[in-house]
């Protein structure tokens, strides 16, 4: 069953400023180690931290409490599974407020899109909870 929906849309060009102006003062602030460094690996650093942006912002809306109730920008990463597809690493506030929200006898499962056509980047984000146990 679908527990959360999230959805996000972000101009790549307010990224960009934000780098330019505060550097590692957002990145640190917004995002995990292990996105900071894949991020700065690529040509194109503002749209993959764009997409990452989108992701945390639809990943709180998905929670359902945006970012508040103890859900910080960095309890939020984004990793990708052995198949490369995206999804999202939760710990802290995100973590508890996911547990929260998952039915007794049920695990979470995180589904995630991300894209982008310059100047937009774009995320969607599902929460699932599914039957302990199930494959």
């Amino acid at each position: 069953m679908i527990i959360g929906i999230g959805s996000d849309l972000c101009d790549i060009r307010r990224i960009e400023r934000s780098l330019e102006r505060f550097g590692e003062r957002f990145t640190h602030r917004v995002f995990t180690e292990g996105e900071r460094a894949k991020c700065d690996r690529r040509a194109a650093r503002a749209p993959s931290y764009a997409r990452r942006f989108a992701a945390k912002e639809a990943c709180a809306k998905a929670l359902g409490t945006g970012l508040s109730h103890g859900v910080f920008w960095r309890d939020m990463e984004v990793v990708n599974l052995a198949t490369g597809a995206p999804t999202l690493r939760l710990t802290g506030g995100a973590e508890a407020r996911l547990r929260a929200i998952v039915p007794a006898g049920h695990e979470a499962r995180i589904h995630v899109t991300l894209t982008d056509d310059p100047p937009l980047a774009q995320a969607f984000v599902i929460v699932e909870a599914v039957p302990s146990g199930t494959s």
